[in-house]
């Protein structure tokens, strides 16, 4: 079986699991998610845990069974505790503010870019240079975070631009100016 598939999904407190036929309804404290399960994966409930099952061992099925138990768990954590990126602004100027459903973003170029803020995602702006994504669903809160370091990727060579919190740029070493040309 595959590692990651025969682990069952623990279910915690206060979370409501529909299963109809291959679609299955996650209902938490902080929202509802949604999906549709291929027809090789089957779900099973028990009493406080969901066992995803395979209908064979085909190299497909087992790809698919570790697939739809990491994506059901993500759903299980994403409406119980919620996901969250955080993304740090580097260099002189470098601002973000919130207004309204819009993000605006100082990044080193003559104008401001704003972001549309997506329905299902919460950002917060703690501090000018700091942003925090929030949201239920893993993947929209990592596609947002990517959007907006997307607008100046941090460089190698003075780290400026927006990168996230964790995560260390490679820094290279400038040019160094020889002895005199001769």
């Amino acid at each position: 079986m595959s590692n990651i598939g025969k682990q069952p999904v623990v279910i915690p407190e206060g979370i409501d699991i529909n299963i109809n036929g291959s679609k299955v309804g996650i209902k938490g404290s902080l929202g509802e998610l949604n999906l549709s399960l291929d027809s090789r994966i089957s779900l099973a409930k028990d009493s406080n845990h969901l066992i995803v099952s395979r209908k064979s061992d085909s190299k497909k099925d087992k790809e698919l069974h570790g697939l739809y138990r990491s994506l059901i768990q993500n759903m299980v954590t994403g409406v119980s505790k919620g996901f969250q990126k955080e993304l740090t602004l580097v260099g002189v100027g470098y601002t973000a503010e919130k207004k309204g459903d819009f993000l605006l973003v100082n990044a080193g170029y003559s104008h401001p870019v704003f972001i549309q803020i997506p329905d299902n995602i919460t950002i917060d702006v703690p501090s000018a240079t700091s942003i925090v994504v929030k949201g239920v669903n893993k993947q929209n809160v990592g596609d947002v975070a990517a959007k907006i370091r997307q607008i100046r990727k941090p460089e190698p060579y003075k780290g400026k631009g927006i990168k996230y919190s964790d995560e260390t740029i490679r820094r290279k070493a400038g040019k160094t100016v020889g002895a005199g040309a001769g």
